[in-house]
């Protein structure tokens, strides 16, 4: 299969300062502020041991976010830790007061009233952010772009979302969001950032220091020498990538970036190295519709400037035998159901460490016997009737 790479062409991937906001101590407080709401508990990381003897290395492991809140996806980390810390900023106190329990309570509605969060989103954001509204006692619009899957959009408005599908791409879908957001009074929860709109997307990527944060205690505080993370607009990436970097320092893992050769916004960032974001315009027809976004957010891309070692751009292939292989598991593995865009980074894994047309690529990431790989899969199966057409491959 075709893949495309760009090393990291400048300060030898030497993390700049940015990396500590979201580091250890942001980690602290964010899993403080999720472990309070009833449904909190750590998502499993399966150590796939068969899988890593089959590709010679000395660990793989998996962290399966499918089962995070009941939401069948990762995104509500973000979503609800940027929406309490919104409230927190209302009501002029710190989140840290402000556990689950305070915020349904009588006191803050008197305060605050009713609240309307809104956000654009192919499924997994907006439905963590019509989740936490509706625990909370507020309002959710969501706007979803030209194709999304139905069933996410009832799965939406199953939370009590005002919830519609455009006829626009996910940019222009996010754009749609802010202006109507301005116009209405609503406070927009989005996951990419822009000149002006960098606090809310900031709370955001601090809430998913949470998960990375789990996987590094379940891994029993050691570090992986690579780590492979699948961005969209890139807020995960560069959360998980920072808190890696600053967590191991001189000893951080190996980043991997990796997107649909259809929305390589970040590969052709990282490609042309002009000190310009690149944008890839028009349809994105790729069956990770997660990954699906054009515009690289800035928050995340000045972080993965510095934290990343190497990006890719691959074929929907990569990403549909990472969900074989997750559903099919070798010997003893647990099985994982991962959806087109949870099983990107996991699939790219895979196919540079099996395919011998990659020896070059495995080398230059000095992928090897020694290596420890953990791979993060964002979401399962969020549409099934896709998810049974590929894996099927009907």
């Amino acid at each position: 299969m075709k893949i495309q790479a760009v090393y990291k062409q400048d300060g030898n991937g030497k993390p700049s300062g940015r990396v500590e906001r979201f580091g250890p101590e942001t980690a602290k407080r964010a899993r403080r502020f999720h472990e309070s709401f009833p449904e909190y508990q750590p998502t499993p990381l399966a150590a796939l041991d068969e899988l890593a003897k089959w590709a010679k290395v000395t660990s793989i492991h998996v962290k399966d976010e499918s089962r995070r809140f009941g939401l069948n996806a990762f995104k509500v980390l973000g979503g609800s830790y940027a929406i309490g810390n919104c409230i927190a900023k209302k009501l002029r106190t710190d989140l840290a007061k402000m556990p689950f329990e305070k915020l349904t309570g009588a006191d803050v509605r008197e305060k605050l009233g009713s609240l309307t969060f809104a956000t654009a989103t192919d499924g997994n954001h907006g439905r963590g952010i019509a989740w936490t509204a509706n625990r909370l006692g507020q309002k959710s619009v969501v706007y979803m772009p030209k194709g999304s899957a139905a069933e996410r959009l009832a799965n939406i408005r199953a939370l009590g979302a005002d919830a519609s599908i455009t006829e626009l791409n996910y940019d222009d879908t996010v754009r749609l969001a802010k202006a109507d957001s301005e116009k209405n009074g609503w406070v927009l929860v989005q996951d990419t950032a822009w000149p002006g709109y960098e606090e809310i997307p900031g709370y955001i990527m601090e809430g998913y220091t949470t998960m990375a944060a789990e996987a590094l205690e379940q891994l029993g505080g050691t570090l992986p020498t690579h780590v492979f993370l699948q961005a969209g607009v890139g807020s995960m990436a560069a959360a998980v990538a920072a808190y890696f970097a600053a967590v191991g320092g001189e000893d951080r893992p190996v980043i991997v970036i990796v997107e649909p050769d259809q929305a390589d916004c970040f590969y052709r960032t990282a490609a042309a190295n002009d000190g310009k974001i690149h944008a890839v315009t028009g349809e994105m027809r790729s069956i990770m519709a997660g990954l699906c976004c054009g515009e690289p957010s800035p928050l995340a891309w000045e972080i993965l400037r510095d934290c990343a070692d190497c990006f890719i751009s691959m074929p929907d292939a990569v990403a549909a035998r990472g969900m074989r292989i997750l559903g099919n598991p070798l010997g003893g593995d647990a099985r994982i159901v991962s959806g087109e865009s949870g099983a990107a980074a996991f699939g790219l894994a895979i196919e540079i460490l099996t395919d011998p047309a990659h020896a070059r690529l495995k080398e230059k990431l000095r992928l090897d016997e020694k290596s420890r790989i953990l791979c993060f899969s964002t979401e399962g199966d969020t549409d099934r009737e896709n998810y049974r057409r590929i894996v099927w491959g009907c």
